[in-house]
């Protein structure tokens, strides 16, 4: 047995020599190590030898076989060497060439302005809350001072699910509604409830049926109109400029009195007038007003020991007029030459 492994080891030092390609190393396997290669061979007389025999020739035979593969593999190793520095020498590399650019995407513009509301306001002391979509009658219009028979509960306005008594929320404020009642009338509210609420509206460039809403309450002892208008003025300044200015203009909602509506200094003609604010110099960016004493006493609160402010922008309205959108569409677009020019504003 020794004699054979010998005279195959040294058949197999001389074939090897003319192995220069990877498929002569896959031939030169198959021949020496393979399934039926000549050093496998050996193997298939083993019953007729004694054990200790077979002992002794498995130990020769494999001895053989780890010898062959290793000299096999040093060939393939030479000739994989070769052959890659062919390549580099043919195929060189010019690394002073500018790199492909790789299109990415940015984060939603919606959330972002969303995020930058919640960084304000809890920097002020402010916890963030959410609620449910699927909100009942009685959170959602009653105890916000919305009788029956009001207007805004007008079917064409509101999507009701069963009868009148659960809808999807046309508001947030339904959450502001749970929290003054889970409280009891014992503490202060500072809060925000940014999500997603639905009406029935006109599908057109600048509206939709489902809308993103930033709400806002607070309710505490002497609170007034001037402390809505500094928050109210903060939050604009961190989201539209510094130099924004703000005003307050009379108006009326069911659930706060007064009532305001805030305005904000055109950021495109800095006041002078242009398409964007009509001409007035001012863009109306939310509803706010103080809590009404109705709301206060329904929720569990003496309206004549506590006060407070509540306010409302639209998450998509504040995206549009930030980054200059014209079509709400683009606000759920996938379009990544769009999401990138968002990107870049902010950066800027």
């Amino acid at each position: 047995m020794k004699e054979k492994t010998m005279e195959i080891k040294e058949q197999l030092v001389k074939d090897i020599e003319t192995v220069n390609t990877p498929q002569d190393v896959v031939e030169i396997k198959a021949k020496y190590i393979g399934k039926t290669g000549l050093i496998t061979g050996l193997m298939k007389n083993m019953k007729d030898y004694s054990p200790e025999e077979r002992k002794e020739i498995g130990q020769i035979i494999n001895a053989i076989k780890n010898e062959a593969t290793e000299i096999i593999q040093t060939r393939e190793n030479e000739i994989n060497t070769r052959i890659l520095n062919e390549k580099l020498e043919k195929e060189s590399i010019d690394i002073t060439l500018p790199a492909t650019e790789i299109k990415a995407g940015a984060p939603n513009i919606l959330e972002k302005v969303v995020e930058d509301f919640e960084e304000v306001f809890m920097s002020m002391g402010y916890d963030v809350y959410d609620g449910p979509e699927l909100e009942e009658d009685r959170f959602n219009f009653e105890l916000l001072n919305i009788p029956k028979g009001h207007p805004a509960r007008d079917a064409q306005d509101t999507f009701y699910i069963k009868d009148d008594e659960y809808l999807l929320r046309s508001q947030t404020s339904p959450v502001q509604a749970r929290v003054m009642l889970e409280l009891g009338g014992n503490e202060p509210v500072r809060m925000i409830c940014p999500g997603k609420t639905y009406r029935r509206d006109d599908d057109d460039a600048t509206h939709s049926h489902q809308f993103t809403q930033i709400e806002g309450l607070l309710v505490d002892h002497d609170i007034s109109l001037s402390d809505l208008k500094g928050t109210c003025d903060l939050i604009a300044k961190k989201l539209f400029g510094a130099d924004t200015e703000t005003r307050f203009k009379p108006s009326y909602y069911q659930f706060t009195e007064p009532s305001v509506e805030l305005d904000i200094s055109c950021f495109a003609c800095k006041g002078k007038g242009c398409n964007i604010c009509k001409n007035t110099g001012w863009i109306t960016v939310a509803g706010a007003g103080m809590v009404h004493p109705n709301v206060l006493s329904m929720c569990g609160y003496d309206p004549k020991k506590w006060n407070g402010f509540a306010f409302g922008f639209g998450a998509e309205r504040c995206a549009m007029l930030k980054y200059g959108i014209n079509d709400l569409r683009t606000i759920y677009n996938t379009d990544l030459r769009e999401t990138a020019n968002f990107d870049r504003k902010e950066r800027e």
